[in-house]
């Protein structure tokens, strides 16, 4: 089941190790060894995964390589009142999913990912990235500083957001937006507060490098 486009890896730290360390060859490899031989994944792959409360029993902590591996974080809570007594009233879930159209094909998606990449990142753009990575590597509270992946996922997911935003260039602000749910799982700390606090404390501690426009036309 794992040579697909989008993958949902449910409970994903209910998988014992050994699943575990095969999911991080996919996901960083983007292929799975079968006896040896090597079969390569699609190429839009990419993975979705959710995991439950690490004190309930059956769970596995997934390891800092594995979790690196993730570009975003994202809570989900409860839903809004309004959504919960919809559910409740049967106005949601599996009845629904025969309605959704699809919006996107493989070739608009290859298409979009290319847009994506072609994003122009200035000089002063990747320094800010560096100082944020070096200085989470020098601030107490964190056990661990970014890695070397993460500033890449970071400028990955500026590009996006820049994207989305209609634009040709990444800026500081693209960065901002997308960092706290970079750095959520790699910055080990006590407790989902504090980890969004130490996200606030780390962009405050870096001044943004106001060299020339990130625009590629000047």
């Amino acid at each position: 089941p794992i040579f697909t486009e989008i993958l949902l890896a449910d409970e994903i730290n209910r998988a014992p190790p050994k699943v575990q360390s095969a999911l991080l060859e996919a996901m960083e490899e983007r292929q799975v060894t079968i006896e040896g031989k090597r079969y390569p994944l699609p190429e839009a792959f990419f993975v979705i995964a959710t995991q439950n409360p690490l004190h309930q029993q059956g769970t596995y902590p997934l390891p800092e390589s594995q979790l690196d591996r993730f570009a975003l974080i994202l809570g989900m809570g409860y839903p809004a009142p309004e959504v919960e007594r919809a559910m409740l009233k049967g106005q949601g879930g599996r009845t629904h999913i025969n309605d959704i159209e699809p919006v996107l094909d493989a070739r608009g998606l290859a298409q979009m990912r290319q847009a994506v990449r072609n994003i122009h990142v200035a000089d002063p753009a990747i320094n800010y990235v560096q100082k944020l990575l070096q200085t989470s590597r020098e601030m107490p509270e964190f056990s661990m500083g970014l890695s070397p992946r993460a500033g890449l996922m970071l400028l990955n997911l500026a590009r996006a957001w820049a994207f989305i935003d209609q634009r040709d260039h990444v800026l500081p602000d693209d960065i901002q937006a997308v960092f706290a749910g970079l750095v959520t799982h790699r910055l080990p700390t006590s407790g989902a507060r504090q980890l969004q606090s130490s996200a606030e404390r780390l962009l405050a501690a870096v001044k943004v490098d106001n060299g020339p426009s990130a625009s590629p036309s000047n």
